[in-house]
């Protein structure tokens, strides 16, 4: 099978073209000087000539504090972008993948977000991705939507990077405790994306790796894995400065994965174990 991946830059574009060439696909990868996703005619052009099965849509503006100050930038990428690819899709009967996020759901309460429940976005990143969801849903009836969260990976910055970053100039880092979720390790989404991408399971599902932490707990982690001396101290969202609202309960239920005959990801403490061997 041929398919046509955007944000191929980026971690987990990446990673799927790196899973395409495994299986014996073909994927032709995309990013913005092929195809800015904002320009409709362009949009048009490419993906007709890829003669593709299908489009696996990895690339966004993922700046979430910036899309504060950027919000119609942001948009255009996030909504507009996706919204141009789904009616290509449309007219050449093409399934579409869109990757999008936790934070499409409001982030209170303590009880795992189901796939169906009423999203509810705190910042202008999260109601983007939620528009191009929206998008999707209204011009396609083959889609898949996948939402993630807390995504690592070896291309791109990542809080894990982030972390080993400041190691190399400190030995004390403050860190959230107060917002609870799962990361995400791109290599293993990226096994799970083409595992649905060769079926019809079609619709919308949530896929992070298994077990909950919250960022002080996976800084904490990162660091022992790493074996790296490190104070990590815990402090509320509260106490860290950011200009995006983020969503508290980040927590996803991946029981459709099970329904539909997918295989879940690998603990994340088992993705983060594996991913430092390959950075470190």
């Amino acid at each position: 099978m041929r398919f046509l991946v955007t944000g191929v830059k980026g971690q987990l574009g990446h990673d799927v073209m790196e899973e395409l060439a495994l299986r014996g696909h073909e994927g032709e990868g995309v990013d913005v000087e092929e195809m800015d996703i904002t320009d409709e005619v362009a949009v048009d052009r490419v993906i007709r000539q890829a003669k593709a099965d299908g489009v696996i849509h990895c690339a966004a503006y993922t700046a979430v504090d910036k899309a504060e100050d950027e919000p119609e930038i942001c948009t255009k990428v996030n909504a507009q972008g996706t919204e141009n690819i789904a009616k290509v899709c449309k007219e050449l009967d093409l399934p579409m993948m869109y990757i999008s996020t936790d934070y499409v759901f409001g982030g209170e309460g303590e009880r795992p977000w189901e796939p169906q429940d009423p999203c509810d976005p705190l910042n202008v990143y999260g109601q983007s991705k939620y528009l191009g969801e929206l998008a999707v849903q209204k011009y396609l009836k083959r889609y898949y939507i996948v939402r993630i969260a807390w995504v690592f990976g070896v291309s791109g910055n990542n809080f894990i990077k982030a972390m080993l970053n400041k190691a190399k100039t400190t030995q004390k880092v403050s860190v959230v405790s107060d917002q609870v979720g799962s990361p995400t390790y791109t290599r293993d989404l990226a096994v799970l994306l083409v595992d649905m991408m060769e079926t019809d399971r079609y619709g919308i599902y949530h896929a992070t790796n298994e077990g909950i932490c919250n960022w002080y707990e996976f800084a904490k982690e990162i660091f022992i894995q790493a074996g790296i001396p490190m104070e990590v101290t815990a402090i509320t969202a509260d106490e860290y400065p950011a200009k995006a609202k983020r969503p508290h309960n980040s927590r996803m239920d991946k029981g459709k994965l099970d329904a539909e005959g997918f295989r879940r990801l690998p603990s994340w403490q088992d993705a983060l174990k594996r991913y430092l061997e390959v950075i470190m």
